[in-house]
């Protein structure tokens, strides 16, 4: 990865925050509560900072940590004696207010004395507790770990790369993909980091519209409750407005589950492109394919609103009969990369063999869904399963979030709609300069994945067999709170 190369240089706003979100997380402040030497924990943020673009060294991250410790704890005592009009002085208070007041309290006055140091000072990692042997060796690149720890977090061993030969067509193409099942939990980690970076806060100062509009194409006579499952995703993962496109005999239906959906029955009425084009400037992610149905004139449609959504650069995720319209035509979306495919193993099939023209080897998923991503131009591809695997073509990333045994109708529109609205937040985020060389809807996939899977298991520990859609969707808040914002 190309990483944002900042040592030895001042942090920038949008770096401090990153660190600081990632040293707030809670298995950092954990580790931190549980250990005397705590070189292991600041070389783990230094990882993960360098995940999300930004290279700085343990030492570096721990220092920063340590001096802006000092600047809240002097505005906090200054607080106290100037009517709370002293925090000022500390441009990241609020942050830090937030993150040690969970903590076991500090002494102010230890850490004032110690004296406020320059940020790139040599305040090295012997102190603390720390053991100079115990540090980074910037020499070496090793990262001795400590005897011992009272509190373990769970570190993946470097995975094992392999060249793997993808043949598209005459071309063949290098990629590379982990063959280590160790890699999995700090892989999640990282993604995990990623997309509590994306996900905006919840203050005043925003108007309606702002954290989300989301459009889903789809819902036909016989399918009425995929549109709505999926809009409704949408919004209790945080979006602030989903419109629903459908036909017109399935809009008073789809109305009549929810007064917070849009809905407009449009989607087979003679000049229909239209119709939905000229809402396409107000919407932030499309979903297409919950409920579409399969008949030529409503996959026409679909086709020329894709179309003319590409050029207006939003995310495009396709799912269900929108995939049966891919299989049929791959060229409508084929090389966008703002383009999201959600197939289950079926779908994913027919998919893989209309594309190369011959049977795919089932043995094989990593590579497969490889390929799948290579022949469509690298498009983000989400195989859905009992791990879903998420690729653009570089690399295979695994969601193992636990979820359970019960598969009923309903979930994959859940996983499309919020896909829909992490689109969104991914590709805002990317555009404000937070991450750098990760692909946006790898982030958005990975959180989707990960909300949905979460939901599945909250509410199949509630209900069991008797679980539904309707049941996962109700655990959107308390999941979403439990992954993104614990």
């Amino acid at each position: 990865m190309q990483a944002n190369t900042t040592r030895g240089f001042l942090w920038s706003d949008i770096e401090t925050k990153t660190l600081l979100n990632i040293w707030g997380e809670q298995d950092i402040q954990t580790a931190l509560d549980g250990n005397f030497r705590n070189s292991f924990v600041y070389r783990d943020v230094a990882r993960r900072l360098g995940v999300m673009g930004f290279e700085r060294t343990p030492e570096q991250c721990r220092v920063r940590i340590k001096s802006l410790k000092r600047q809240y704890l002097l505005a906090k005592e200054g607080n106290l004696r100037n009517n709370g009009q002293y925090h000022k002085i500390c441009k990241f208070y609020e942050i830090m207010e937030r993150i040690l007041s969970n903590r076991p309290a500090l002494d102010p006055q230890e850490l004032i004395d110690n004296g406020a140091g320059g940020e790139e000072a040599g305040d090295g990692l012997e102190e603390d507790g720390e053991d100079a042997q115990d540090g980074y060796s910037e020499s070496t690149g090793e990262y001795p770990y400590p005897a011992e720890t009272e509190v373990k977090l769970e570190y993946p061993t470097v995975p094992i790369s392999v060249p793997l030969k993808v043949t598209v067509g005459d071309n063949m193409l290098d990629r590379y993909y982990s063959l280590s099942s160790t890699s999995h939990r700090g892989m999640d980690d990282d993604f995990l980091s990623l997309v509590k970076s994306i996900v905006p806060p919840l203050t005043l100062k925003k108007h309606k519209g702002q954290d989300g509009r989301i459009g889903i194409i789809g819902g036909c006579q016989d399918y009425t409750g995929a549109p709505y499952f999926a809009a409704i995703s949408a919004l209790k993962a945080g979006a602030d407005l989903s419109h629903v496109f459908c036909t017109k005999d399935a809009a008073t239906v789809i109305k009549s589950y929810s007064p917070e959906l849009i809905v407009h029955p449009v989607l087979d009425s003679p000049n229909a492109v239209e119709e939905i084009e000229k809402w396409l400037p107000r919407l932030h992610g499309l979903v297409v394919g919950p409920g579409l149905g399969r008949e030529d004139l409503l996959l026409n449609t679909v086709k020329e609103v894709i179309e003319k959504s590409k050029p207006r650069d939003i995310p495009i995720v396709i799912d269900a009969d929108g995939l049966w319209l891919i299989t049929q035509q791959p060229s409508v979306i084929q090389g966008y990369q703002k383009g999201i495919l959600t197939p289950n193993f079926m779908e994913f099939t027919r998919l893989y063999e209309a594309l190369h023209h011959e049977p795919m080897d089932s043995s094989d998923h990593q590579r497969s869904v490889l390929q799948l991503s290579a022949a469509m131009g690298n498009l983000t591809v989400v195989l859905k399963g009992e791990h879903d695997l998420i690729t653009d073509g570089s690399k295979v990333i695994s969601c193992s979030v636990m979820g359970s045994g019960r598969r009923c109708g309903g979930q994959g529109d859940l996983l499309s709609g919020s896909m829909g609205v992490f689109a969104h937040w991914a590709y805002a985020a990317s555009a404000a300069g937070m991450f750098r060389s990760v692909n946006p809807s790898l982030v958005a996939a990975f959180g989707a994945c990960s909300l949905t899977r979460q939901c599945n298991s909250q509410a199949f520990q509630r209900h069991g067999r008797s679980t539904t859609t309707s049941d996962m969707i109700q655990e959107i808040g308390s999941a979403f709170k439990k992954l993104f914002e614990s």
